[in-house]
């Protein structure tokens, strides 16, 4: 019996199409994640399939079924055919291999269905539907490297020597983490040996690819399991060098956690009630700590890791632009490292002033900064961990007090910047912004006030400042 997801896959457009690669004696099967996750009851949004029509063939065929098409992939056999906002990708049977010091594949076109799916990543990736081509018609499955066993069993298995694979591409490796955080798959051994045997190779792959990867792989629901095993294969050194050197004791006297166990705690908890974490989120949690290393130092009773927010802003901004993040992905990570300290202060108590210049400070971040906050204690101490919590609920409360109270999401000054240079006859400079500055400083630390107030401040300013 098909599954209602196939059913739901196969839909009459689909057949359409199919019907017109087998006219033209071509076979046409779904393939890869598009099976994996049908059979999974997972969803399935852009499908993949596989013929041995090249790429020629594939634009001509579909191009008169497609409303558009999308060819970036061409070169690498792909062409996307899109209809009803859904990208269908037609690949021809092939083969990658990457030369050893080339980050760009070399991909040899086949005619056998059966070759192309074992030069896939994992026997679960490696199962091909024929649509079939009749309503009511059940698809024929093709699983020649057992991938229908692996998927029930949960199991991440390579349809041929993993190293082989590996070598062919470096980003399988990755990937196989990811499939765990995403999937909840488990490696077999021998793939995670393989890698472990194999990551420097993991260095001709651009560091765009890598993010990508990646990024999935830190959203996934078993992100902690993912990590650990990332970590243990050696492979994370190779794109994210400064999260295996947290691991370190905290305080070798009183053996205290070493910071990497808490960093995959504290990341695990992060966006966990969401039901798609955050991104900025977790990357946050991941790096919040990696000043540590460089700040710690041993004081009378215990350690100390002074201003490792401030270190380990800047360290995860290097580390971002070398993977290519876009520059507002890195500059919140980075802000929110910065911040993630900051309300830990409240325990000696906020003014109203304080308050404002935290939300001003966090601005579009502050949820995300407050859920890394409570995320970051993972203490055994529930005495502490409820302290630290109450803490966090009484900083929210005294922010939707004031939000009651003003526009606290908005701080400015009443006035802008042209009606300073109006007033006091100034010219666009940087005087103007300091002055726009000490504006919105009173109303951090004094709350609102008017225009007019504003303008007996412009005269105060102007008779300390005569020249």
């Amino acid at each position: 019996m098909t599954p209602k997801r196939l059913k739901d896959i196969f839909t009459p457009e689909i057949r359409e199409l199919a019907k017109l690669f087998v006219d033209e004696g071509h076979e046409f099967h779904l393939v890869g994640g598009s099976v994996r996750d049908a059979l999974l009851d997972r969803e399935v949004s852009d499908l993949d399939f596989t013929t041995g029509a090249r790429p020629d063939d594939i634009e001509r065929i579909g191009g008169g079924w497609a409303s558009s098409l999308f060819l970036a992939g061409r070169d690498f056999g792909t062409i996307g055919l899109v209809r009803g906002g859904t990208v269908h990708e037609v690949t021809t049977y092939r083969s990658e291999i990457y030369k050893d010091d080339s980050r760009n594949p070399v991909v040899t076109f086949g005619t056998d269905l059966d070759e192309d799916l074992s030069r896939r990543d994992f026997t679960v990736n490696a199962m091909a539907l024929r649509v079939p081509l009749e309503e009511g018609e059940a698809p024929e499955m093709r699983d020649p490297r057992g991938g229908l066993a692996d998927l029930s069993a949960g199991v991440l298995r390579t349809p041929l020597d993993p190293s082989v694979l590996f070598s062919d591409d470096p980003l399988r490796m990755l990937r196989l983490f990811r499939f765990m955080s995403t999937h909840g798959f488990t490696a077999d051994a021998s793939a995670l040996q393989a890698v472990s045997l194999m990551t420097d190779r993991l260095a001709i792959i651009s560091p765009e690819r890598i993010r990508t990867e990646f990024d999935k792989l830190i959203v996934g629901t078993n992100v902690v399991v993912a990590l650990e095993a990332l970590l243990e294969s050696g492979l994370a050194e190779q794109f994210i060098p400064e999260i295996p050197a947290l691991a370190v004791e905290q305080d070798p006297v009183h053996r205290h956690k070493d910071v990497l166990a808490h960093t995959i705690a504290v990341v695990g908890r992060s966006d966990v009630d969401r039901e798609e974490p955050r991104l900025e989120t977790r990357l946050a949690a991941l790096f919040h700590d990696i000043g540590k290393p460089a700040t710690r130092e041993f004081e009378k009773g215990g350690v100390s890791f002074h201003h490792h927010e401030v270190v380990g802003a800047r360290m995860t901004r290097k580390r971002m632009k070398a993977l290519r993040y876009p520059n507002q992905v890195t500059q919140d990570v980075g802000d929110l490292v910065f911040l993630h300290m900051r309300p830990h202060t409240y325990k000696m108590g906020w003014t109203d002033a304080a308050v404002r210049r935290y939300v001003r400070d966090a601005g579009h971040l502050l949820d995300q900064l407050n859920e890394l906050v409570r995320c970051d204690v993972t203490t055994r101490n529930e005495r502490r961990a409820r302290t630290i919590s109450r803490r966090i609920d009484e900083l929210e409360a005294r922010i939707a007090e004031l939000r009651e109270q003003e526009e606290l999401d908005a701080l400015r000054p009443p006035i802008d910047g042209n009606q300073v240079m109006e007033y006091l006859g100034l010219s666009p400079s940087r005087q103007v912004g300091q002055i726009m500055d000490m504006l919105l400083e009173h109303r951090i630390e004094n709350g609102p006030y008017t225009e007019a107030e504003a303008f007996v401040l412009l005269d105060e300013w102007r008779r300390t400042n005569p020249d």
